[in-house]
């Protein structure tokens, strides 16, 4: 297994696990590195520290995107030997440090049928939780860079964080955005995605270079893109409980498609009627 990172921006690298499509984005300092997710497995993150190494020789620290597995399983070797600091949302490192047999199980549920052998190293992979939480905004010194890590609000999950590179204008957004894929709406929070997207934009220049948690790096006007889909599917669940609809209502004319329309839909309603 050999990964590779490209750069994108002076001094900021972007990995594309082929498996999964997942983006791992190595901020690299003067003296000091960040590495941002970690991936699936034992495997894949000792293949991320060969092609972070072959970047870099500066000491790493790791940032969390989120809590799902593609993005976070990898910590334990990538952070444990020697102890790194490893920064997530206070949610997601509480879901780590408190319910590892959960997300496993998540994990294992999830990958078993497309991906049975990686379902087997998920069912067994150490987890290792963040040590340093955000609230809503830290701000790291990555080697003289400033580096800002953001809970933009409830979107993909209740736990995301986006990585912003100022001096490199680029924006590490994980799941609240995605490239290769529809956004994946299973522990998701429909309604309040597109605030959380807007949040981030917030933060963009007409030329920053936005990293999707899985795909192709993409330009603000994809963001928008996105965003305006986003809007337009909460409009759709909202008028749909309001009218009575079935769900299944609101994925005949989703804008992301008929399934993961559905799944949004299920979601807005749990939430429109204040259930869990």
């Amino acid at each position: 297994m050999t990964f590779r990172f490209t750069a994108v921006a002076d001094g900021v690298h972007v990995l594309r696990e082929p498996l999964l499509d997942v983006n791992v984005t190595l901020v690299v300092g003067d003296g000091a590195a960040l590495l941002v997710d970690t991936l699936s497995t034992a495997g894949q993150a000792a293949a991320l520290a060969d092609a972070a190494r072959a970047v870099t020789p500066y000491p790493w620290t790791l940032v969390n995107t989120h809590h799902h597995f593609d993005h976070c399983f990898g910590n334990a070797t990538l952070a444990a030997d020697p102890p790194r600091p490893v920064y997530a949302h206070e949610v997601a490192a509480a879901a780590m440090r408190d319910r590892p047999d959960r997300l496993r199980r998540a994990a294992y549920e999830e990958m078993r049928s497309p991906q049975p052998a990686l379902a087997d190293e998920l069912a067994g992979t150490t987890l290792l939780a963040p040590t340093h939480t955000v609230h809503t905004e830290t701000v790291l010194d990555v080697g003289g860079r400033r580096v800002v890590l953001r809970h933009p609000g409830h979107g993909h999950t209740d736990a995301d964080l986006v990585v912003h590179v100022p001096d490199a204008d680029v924006l590490v957004a994980g799941d609240l955005v995605e490239q290769s894929g529809p956004p994946a709406f299973e522990e998701s929070y429909p309604l309040q995605w597109p605030d959380a997207v807007a949040d981030l934009l917030r933060m963009a220049t007409p030329d920053t270079v936005v990293v999707p948690g899985h795909g192709t790096p993409v330009d603000v006007g994809f963001v928008r893109a996105q965003h305006a889909r986003l809007v337009e599917l909460a409009w759709l669940i909202r008028a749909a409980h309001t009218g009575g609809a079935p769900p299944e209502r609101v994925a005949a004319d989703s804008p992301f498609g008929a399934r993961p329309g559905l799944v949004a839909a299920r979601r807005g309603y749990r939430e429109l009627d204040g259930t869990p």
